[in-house]
């Protein structure tokens, strides 16, 4: 297992109130490493790097469409996206050379999965991630 993988699942999954994470390459725009049975489909990667690349605040408008789900957007900026559907939701931190996604699931809480992502996704900014 890779230490960035070991990272989500330590960091992330760890905390019982992350339901999958995955790191995505910005450059490459591809999967890069995933929690496991968390599969993100090209175009779901491509409508994630295109919310940072252009204007998140036409998600947060808009919405976004991830995971064959419509979600309403609560929060898009140049770094973080937060987004919800129902009691699942999904958040997305931009870091120097990925997307840090993590989604919940009812039964967890909301901001304990947005602190931990952005916890991480600060990490791995200072480390020139």
């Amino acid at each position: 297992m890779s230490h960035l993988q070991n990272l989500l699942l330590d960091t992330l999954l760890g905390t019982k109130h992350v339901d999958c994470a995955a790191l995505i390459k910005l450059q490459e725009r591809s999967l890069c490493v995933a929690s496991p049975g968390f599969s993100v489909m090209p175009s779901d990667i491509r409508t994630l790097v295109n919310v940072f690349a252009k204007n998140p605040l036409k998600a947060r408008r808009e919405g976004l469409y991830f995971k064959e789900k419509d979600y309403k957007c609560v929060r898009a900026d140049d770094y973080s996206l937060y987004a919800k559907n129902e009691n699942t939701g999904v958040v997305v931190v931009k870091t120097h050379l990925y997307l840090l996604v993590a989604t919940y699931t009812n039964g967890m809480y909301p901001s304990v999965c947005v602190e931990a992502t952005e916890k991480l996704g600060e990490y791995l900014r200072r480390k020139g991630n």
